[in-house]
């Protein structure tokens, strides 16, 4: 595994050139119902990072850091677990990290995010590090997320976006034993698919917590989800990283 933080401080500049590429996974720990762990977006994010890694990182140069688990969970700030970061925090710790990486010869830092609710941060925190360390910034995720433009299965109307059948059968086939299908059900706001524009997906995004909608905190249907589903969409994942991962070796600004 190509993990920065087992090489020594010499062979950083030995090994790493301009071109080399430093992914910084992203995940969580927040609820997500009674069903999965408060790990899920860090085990997400972590496994498609690995693999990737594992598949292109000789390749294309390619260093991976730590997740960073502790980020912008306040959605979930009501339920006792989440361990969440504020906004001021966060942006300073990616700026930081920035700064660091910024004193090895890499120029290219990868926002790999397992959360949605850090993707409007991380936009943020990628011209903010562009502008003040001169690094080549990019932010990517596991799986668009459906309040962002992705896609969820017919049976949650478009709206499958936190604990649904998707991010459960990631679960079930990267860690079954986490997981507990006999507390799932279906937990969809039917209301809103009516919406032509406030909706999640729609034109028009709208704040909201996770109990918004109901005391169990996900918004989805995990009862349709499957380990070979998982599976599918874990392949998926790292395939579409890894092509990512090509572009952004090469990506000049057009110049």
């Amino acid at each position: 595994m190509r993990y920065f933080p087992n090489l020594t401080g010499p062979q950083v500049g030995e090994r790493l050139n301009e071109r080399s590429i430093i992914v910084q996974p992203l995940g969580a720990i927040e609820q997500h119902g009674p069903h999965l762990p408060l790990s899920t977006d860090s085990v997400v994010a972590t496994a498609v990072a690995e693999a990737a890694v594992a598949e292109v990182g000789d390749e294309l140069d390619v260093w991976l850091m730590p997740t960073l688990q502790y980020t912008k969970s306040n959605e979930h700030a009501w339920s006792p677990g989440t361990m969440w970061l504020s906004a001021t925090t966060l942006l300073a710790v990616l700026d930081d990290i920035g700064r660091c990486v910024a004193t090895s010869p890499a120029k290219r830092l990868v926002f790999f995010n397992g959360h949605g609710g850090n993707s409007s941060l991380l936009s943020v925190a990628s011209r903010e590090v562009r502008l003040k360390h001169g690094l080549m910034t990019f932010l990517t995720h596991p799986g668009m997320p459906v309040d962002q433009g992705g896609t969820s299965p017919a049976s949650e109307l478009g709206m499958g976006v936190h604990g649904g059948t998707d991010e459960t059968s990631v679960m079930l086939h990267l860690a079954p034993d986490l997981c507990d299908m006999s507390k799932a059900e279906r937990r969809v706001p039917d209301k809103l698919a009516d919406n032509t524009y406030v909706r999640f997906g729609g034109r028009v995004s709208f704040g909201w917590l996770s109990n918004d909608f109901h005391p169990d905190g996900y918004i989805g249907d995990p009862t349709a989800a499957t380990a070979e589903r998982g599976a599918e969409l874990f392949a998926g994942s790292v395939a579409s990283f890894c092509a990512a991962l090509r572009e952004i070796s090469v990506f000049d600004f057009g110049r």
